[in-house]
């Protein structure tokens, strides 16, 4: 089974989220990025950007699909990881830690609880593989 930190929340279209404060840093899961092989196109939404919990965020591109990302939780955009522009192999390499996708403000910390826990969405992954 692909990695999945217990420190973070889930989501069931395969997005996570690390709280670090009162921002939340947003990212695409190990499983997800497996599944979708060698990425060679990341697109991210715009700084200053507001998002609702389950808005279209973006597009991860790889060889074999393009899948839409989504705003696990409500916020601005306050920044987004301008290296994937040139190099979308780190959410391959590190979907977790140099793999982040964008950072946002959190303006309802309720909406965490409405996510997944690291062992909810390793069940949920399990379920869609049979």
């Amino acid at each position: 089974m692909s990695d999945t930190p217990k420190d973070l929340y889930y989501t069931a279209t395969h997005e996570w989220v690390r709280v670090e404060g009162d921002v939340a840093v947003i990212g695409i899961t190990d499983h997800a990025q497996e599944a979708m092989g060698d990425l060679v196109y990341v697109e991210l939404p715009d700084v200053g950007d507001e998002l609702h919990a389950g808005d279209e965020a973006g597009v991860v591109e790889s060889v074999k699909a393009a899948s839409d990302i989504y705003a696990p939780v409500s916020g601005r955009v306050l920044a987004i990881n301008e290296e994937l522009a040139d190099s979308p192999e780190l959410v391959n390499r590190n979907a977790f830690h140099d793999g982040w996708l964008y950072k946002i403000s959190l303006s309802d910390t309720a909406e965490l609880q409405e996510l997944l826990s690291a062992q909810e969405y390793r069940e949920q992954c399990a379920a869609e593989e049979h």
